[in-house]
């Protein structure tokens, strides 16, 4: 496997193929409005029940922070519309399934297995191990985008749903435009993904804040009782339990979820899935903020007119840090008879060994086909996109000992964490 270094992080080298991209979206008129969202959404669908209008004032705040980003390029602005708009369509549709379908409210999610930690620790690879298991339902990528099919869309002669197909194309763009990505995050299609997605359908969650700056969207998140926010996001799941009723043949009961929210919205988890099994995974944060802040770095050479190094140091330890201080304010509300903790490191060096942990604690059996299945899983799925080589010092500007000494309250909590890596 081969060291990535990215040597232009903060003053990008742009190929032929990049430029065109830019040069041709400058020309676009970009509306970034909730009027014209909700009409386009509209117009694909041809509904026009949105249920309670309450998302409004979370949709509108979206729009109005980023119309304004002056930093922002074109090729930004059309990406952040069509999420919204994508999340708008969705919206119509999931309410058109309940009007038509009441009875997938009394669906019950039984004692899911979730995951909590902070981005970078390990999470998306217990969650896609785990997933591995076929006794579980999970959410891949293509079908958190879209929860719903569009009016009249059905397979493609090959046998694709055209959701998955849309998803394809948008991973295939992606690794044209800013190919290393894929060694910091893939996003195929059938890659597990979180299910704060499923909030975006109700204009919730901290998602937003990955797609672009946002922090007056991120205060507003941070006054809102987000108990409404997870309890949508429980009832869409719902909905794909009750989709996946014929294909599943009963066979797959329990969720496998996770999602990093979910370190500072603890009671809320609770009190929504009273029942569950949570793993919350622990890694030294001043890793997770080198590979966080050097990922979304690389993604603005293409969206925004300048790298934004120093803000998105300065914005992501201090989203670090509120995660954590939630997670070690509020860890006790998650009884040991249904958490435990996972250090990172004990993850990378066993990882199907944690697995059995998580099941003995969920009263799941590790069988025998389970258990192979997450050794393949292991097996065929090694990076083979090569290794992010993160240099801190030298492309932030910023000592690792120095970063660390915001977060000796974390230490103090799980002192095991003292290193790098």
């Amino acid at each position: 496997m081969n060291d990535i270094i990215i040597d232009d992080l903060a003053q990008p080298r742009l190929n032929a193929a990049q430029r065109a991209a830019i040069a041709h979206t400058d020309q676009l008129s970009v509306e970034l409005g909730s009027d014209s969202i909700i009409a386009e959404a509209e117009a694909t669908t041809g509904l026009n029940d949105w249920g309670a209008m309450d998302f409004r004032p979370r949709l509108d705040l979206l729009c109005d922070e980023w119309g304004s980003d002056t930093g922002l390029r074109n090729l930004g602005r059309l990406s952040l519309r069509g999420k919204l708009v994508q999340h708008a369509i969705s919206r119509l549709l999931i309410r058109d399934q309940f009007k038509r379908h009441p009875e997938i409210l009394d669906v019950d999610i039984e004692a899911p297995i979730i995951v909590a930690g902070l981005p970078r620790s390990g999470t998306t690879h217990l969650l896609n191990l785990m997933a591995a298991d076929r006794r579980q339902r999970s959410l891949p990528l293509w079908e958190s985008y879209e929860p719903v099919p569009r009016p009249g869309e059905g397979l493609l002669e090959d046998g694709t749903d055209p959701r998955y197909q849309r998803c394809m194309q948008a991973w295939e763009g992606m690794q044209a435009m800013t190919p290393l990505l894929a060694a910091m995050h893939p996003m195929h299609p059938d890659h597990i993904h979180e299910e704060l997605e499923l909030m975006g359908p109700n204009f919730g969650s901290y998602n937003y804040e990955w797609l672009s700056p946002c922090p007056r969207w991120r205060d507003h998140y941070y006054g809102e009782d987000q108990t409404p926010q997870y309890e949508y996001m429980r009832d869409v799941l719902k909905l794909l339990t009750w989709q996946q009723r014929e294909r599943d043949s009963g066979n797959r009961r329990r969720w496998v979820l996770k999602c990093p929210q979910h370190l500072e919205q603890l009671p809320v988890l609770r009190e929504v899935f009273p029942d569950a099994t949570v793993a919350i995974t622990h890694r030294d944060p001043v890793a997770v903020i080198q590979s966080a802040v050097t990922m979304l770095a690389y993604g603005q050479r293409m969206n925004r007119k300048r790298v934004a190094i120093q803000e998105l140091l300065r914005y992501w330890t201090d989203r670090v840090e509120h995660l954590l201080r939630a997670c070690v304010a509020d860890r006790a509300a998650w009884p040991a008879t249904q958490s435990l903790d996972v250090p990172f490191r004990q993850l990378i060096r066993d990882d199907v060994g944690t697995v059995q942990g998580i099941y003995d604690l969920a009263g799941l059996a590790m069988t025998g086909e389970a258990r192979a299945a997450l050794e393949a899983f292991v097996r065929e799925h090694r990076n083979d996109y090569g290794r992010v080589r993160y240099d801190l010092k030298g492309q932030f500007g910023i000592e690792p000992d120095t970063l660390r000494q915001r977060f000796d309250f974390y230490y103090d909590a799980y002192p095991s964490l003292r290193e790098l890596g």
